[in-house]
């Protein structure tokens, strides 16, 4: 089974006779486990032994919310200021009152090693047992709760750490230590700082959560084994994490690097865009990911794309993560009109509690209620007839609050207003993953899922000419099927820095060696977790030209030059004569997982009700304009058969909106294709 908690809802998702089923339940942001639980139960399971899947926002949200561990910074000497100095960049060069985001740790919890390795690995300063008590002593008195070390140059050689750590324990300092040459050993100070950071800043909390989830599933797999469950003890291995790269890992590794888990659930989405494009016949496609408090777009052109140099919650994160770019726009995000006049919609949102106003607590106008009074959702068709949206209730208290902001414009005009400007934020999210990577979108297809992806989906793709849209079978759990079809993945690196000249022979057999270390250590890691199977590796090389500042990612191959001129050639539009510089190696470690796939049934909602009888047809407003729309339920359309819009397209977990003028079809996938 695969669990995606997200900012409204948790769903839940597994394969049962062929079939996928499906089962959405509130959130609960106070306790993530406890929604978990509660939709674990809605399952009706009864069975000796579940495996379950989690993608998470608990790292993302420690991160945006700065609730983290009190985390001390251990460094060379000299070196304690690097991660308030950063680098030079400005994200808003022109503007004066920009306020840096403030570094996770203070300067009264960073402190200094006398220790020094130099650039090739060679220890010119072994830190005696006098400065290595000093060092320990002063950290332990700022009771720290976690503890981040990252000393110059231990990517080359980490022998000092390793005394580092070797002296805390034997004083007695038992929080979790997170050491740079394990999490991260590249170059780059305070890039390296800053991921090491971020993880011991999340490990405390991400170790108390997935013990808290495994200890509940673990109960909850006990008081439901029933008499096929058969003899045996529940599976101390009950419970793994999506990680942000792209693949599963087991509760101890997502724990020990809970930097790793911080886009958790967007990974999913991404690999489930992916996986349903191909079923589909599209293999470049957009994946579009709307959820009730952002929306997450990522590009796949054969496969999904995967970046080391990631920011979340404005702090520099170096581990591997997919390339997905987010945006503070969702189905719960909050409309207000800002001190001059203008209509802003999010970052803000409603979440889970209070929610939207027509979840019948929430007063602040939200995306949700917009698409409801605009009658581009039927209120008693929500959830599949399990929940009916109050649209009284969201049209008296949208009313009121217009009047309170003292705005001369009907509901319906605000309505409006809401959809366009959240649309035009979702727009350029979509340019930022496409035309600013040196992608046309034309060229691609937009994969529409999360709760709210299918209301807005197709007016984007008009907006940036993509010929075509596909919303997959249960577009509002995507990304926990994504989960649900992942594979085993660890990713290793090694800064190497070797120049190379122009012409010469690339040091292939130098790299080889470097690439064996790194797949042994690989093996040592899957056997030590209990994986058994055959682990598939894939090498990369981070590559660029002698004097550049950054560097791109090509496969380790005799083509490394040639490769490396043509991506150069197509994010910058140039290329250059002049030697190359081998930075980083860098390798995935994948092991297959088998699992049931999917048969071509439509997926099904758990327990679900026949909707309310209702009309084939309402009114709804596009444009401003209001039309008569046709209104289907999704499973009762017939594959291949061609509908036009204006249509409402109704399902257990997302609705989807085709304005005038559109054509629309389910294909022999399930999928629902909409050609603009």
């Amino acid at each position: 089974m695969a669990i995606d908690t997200g900012g409204t809802f948790t769903d839940c998702v597994w394969i049962e006779d062929g079939q996928v089923r499906i089962v959405k339940v509130f959130s609960t942001p106070q306790d993530p486990s406890l929604a978990i639980l509660e939709a674990l139960k809605r399952t009706g399971i009864q069975s000796g032994e579940v495996v379950l899947l989690h993608g998470t926002t608990v790292g993302t949200n420690t991160l945006l919310e700065r609730k983290g561990a009190r985390v001390a910074f251990v460094t060379t000497a000299g070196f304690e200021d690097v991660i308030e100095i950063g680098r030079q960049a400005r994200p808003r060069l022109y503007d004066l009152f920009f306020e840096r985001v403030a570094p996770l740790v203070g300067p009264d919890m960073r402190f200094g090693l006398e220790e020094r390795t130099d650039g090739q690995g060679k220890v010119l300063h072994k830190p005696s047992e006098f400065e290595l008590f000093t060092a320990v002593r002063r950290v332990a008195s700022a009771h720290p709760e976690s503890i981040a070390v990252s000393l110059l140059f231990s990517f080359a050689n980490p022998e000092n750490e390793m005394l580092l750590v070797h002296a805390l324990r034997q004083a007695g300092v038992n929080v979790p230590v997170s050491l740079s040459h394990e999490i991260l050993p590249e170059f780059r100070e305070y890039e390296r700082a800053s991921t090491v950071i971020v993880n011991a800043y999340l490990q405390p909390v991400m170790e108390q959560y997935l013990r808290r989830l495994e200890t509940r599933v673990t109960e909850w797999i006990k008081a439901n084994r029933g008499p096929a469950g058969g003899k045996g003890s529940s599976s101390a291995r009950s419970v793994f994490v999506m990680q942000s790269s792209g693949g599963i890992t087991s509760v101890k590794s997502a724990a020990r690097e809970a930097v790793r888990t911080v886009l958790s659930g967007p990974a999913g989405g991404v690999v489930g865009a992916a996986a349903m494009g191909r079923r589909s016949g599209f293999g470049r496609v957009i994946g579009f990911d709307m959820g009730g408090t952002s929306t997450d777009v990522a590009l796949v052109d054969g496969k999904a794309r995967a970046s080391s140099e990631s920011e979340v919650a404005g702090v520099p994160v170096r581990v591997p993560m997919l390339d997905i770019h987010t945006v503070g726009a969702g189905g719960g995000s909050l409309a207000r009109f800002d001190i001059a006049g203008a209509l802003r919609v999010g970052p803000e949102s409603a979440g889970a509690t209070p929610g939207p106003i027509c979840y019948g607590k929430g007063e602040q106008p939200t995306v949700t209620d917009a698409n409801l009074l605009l009658g581009r959702l039927r209120p008693e068709q929500f959830l599949g007839g399990e929940f009916t949206l109050d649209v009284k209730r969201a049209r008296q208290v949208v009313q009121s609050w217009l009047a309170r902001q003292k705005v001369n414009m009907s509901v319906e005009e605000f309505a409006s207003g809401v959809v366009r400007v959240v649309n035009a934020t979702m727009e350029k999210a979509i340019r930022v993953v496409s035309i600013e990577r040196g992608y046309d979108p034309r060229d691609f297809t937009l994969v529409a899922f999360g709760g709210a992806g299918g209301l807005h989906v197709a007016e984007l793709a008009l907006a940036l000419g993509i010929p075509r849209v596909i919303v997959p079978p249960m577009p509002g759990a995507l990304s926990a099927f994504g989960i649900l079809v992942s594979d085993v993945v660890k990713d290793y690196s090694r800064t190497v820095l070797m120049p190379v000249e122009q012409h010469a022979e690339m040091p292939i057999e130098t790299m080889k060696a470097v690439f064996e270390d790194l797949e042994n250590a690989a093996q040592t890691d899957f056997k030590a977790e209990a994986w058994t199977g055959n682990v598939e590796f894939s090498r990369g090389v981070d590559v660029r030209y002698k004097g550049q500042g950054y560097e791109l990612n090509v496969p380790f191959s005799l083509r490394i030059p040639q490769d490396f001129e043509r991506e150069h050639k197509k994010s910058y539009g140039y290329i250059h004569q002049r030697d190359l510089e081998i930075v980083t190696l860098r390798l995935r470690a994948t092991l297959r997982q088998p699992q049931e796939r999917p048969g071509r049934r439509r997926p099904a909602p758990l327990r679900r009700r026949q909707p309310a009888t209702t009309s084939d047809r309402c009114e709804a407003f596009f444009e401003g304009r209001k039309l008569v729309a046709h209104v289907y339920e999704r499973a009762s359309l017939v594959p291949a058969r061609a509908h036009r819009g204006p249509a409402i397209v109704t399902e257990y977990s997302a609705t989807t909106v085709v304005p005038p003028g559109m054509k629309f079809y389910q294909d022999g996938a399930g999928a629902l294709i909409i050609e603009i």
